[in-house]
């Protein structure tokens, strides 16, 4: 009790996006390889329209307590659902870019809002 009253509001999300991935079966994201097929949970940080080589891409930051992933979505300008604060499961090919792991057009299932 009282290690959770002296923890800053962030520790607390951290420990509780740490625990539901470990409830929903997913890999958590420090533990993540190059090239690995992964299913990851966590909330969405940001979400930006970033154009890569003259294509329409969306990207997302996905945190999942332990460490945080870029999401993109080739030949999209918006996806229903997708905005910052939401909570997703992905599933897909890990690969490195630039020292980050990065997830490319990957399955996805958003998690209801009233389990948040």
């Amino acid at each position: 009790m009282l290690d959770r009253l002296s923890s800053s509001e962030e520790e607390l999300e951290s420990a509780e996006l740490r625990q539901d991935a470990e409830d929903t079966g997913c890999t958590r994201i420090c533990d993540c390889d190059d090239r690995q097929i992964v299913k990851v949970t966590g909330t969405l940080r940001h979400v930006t329209l970033r154009p890569r080589a003259g294509v329409p891409a969306l990207e997302a930051e996905l945190f999942d307590g332990s460490a945080a992933l870029d999401v993109v979505w080739l030949g999209r300008r918006a996806i229903t659902g997708i905005e910052p604060g939401r909570k997703l499961i992905a599933s897909g090919r890990i690969s490195m870019s630039h020292g980050r792991r990065v997830l490319f057009n990957p399955k996805y299932e958003l998690r209801p809002l009233g389990q948040e």
